[in-house]
């Protein structure tokens, strides 16, 4: 999914600064895995063997587990989706859909977590 999907997809963007930010699951750092990311990220992967060490399980303090999945997938599922392509294409239409603004107030409120610890 990386190199067919995420890699292109992002090149197709004109994205300045970006931090790629991985969770600690096992299957997900294999060393042909982050070999990938610490070359298409470089000092900017935050991981649990890049060069930024995230806190393994650390859900209170990763908008993507505590805000993007749940917020996605609730929205993804609305309409029972019976299809892939229909699955994909929720799933398109509402990352889509995420605005600045509302990204924002993740980051706020991330910050806020940040500030317990």
């Amino acid at each position: 999914m990386i190199t067919n999907f995420f890699i292109p997809e992002l090149n197709n963007h004109d994205v300045q600064e970006l931090w790629f930010q991985q969770d600690g699951a096992t299957c997900h750092t294999a060393r042909a895995t982050i070999d990938l990311l610490k070359d298409t990220f470089g000092d900017c992967l935050i991981s649990r063997f890049g060069p930024v060490n995230w806190p393994p399980r650390s859900c209170d303090l990763t908008p993507l587990d505590y805000f993007l999945w749940g917020y996605v997938k609730s929205l993804v599922y609305a309409d029972k989706p019976q299809t892939l392509d229909h699955l994909e294409d929720n799933i398109r239409r509402v990352i889509a859909d995420i605005r600045p603004k509302m990204l924002e107030k993740v980051i706020e409120n991330w910050t806020s977590r940040l500030d317990y610890i």
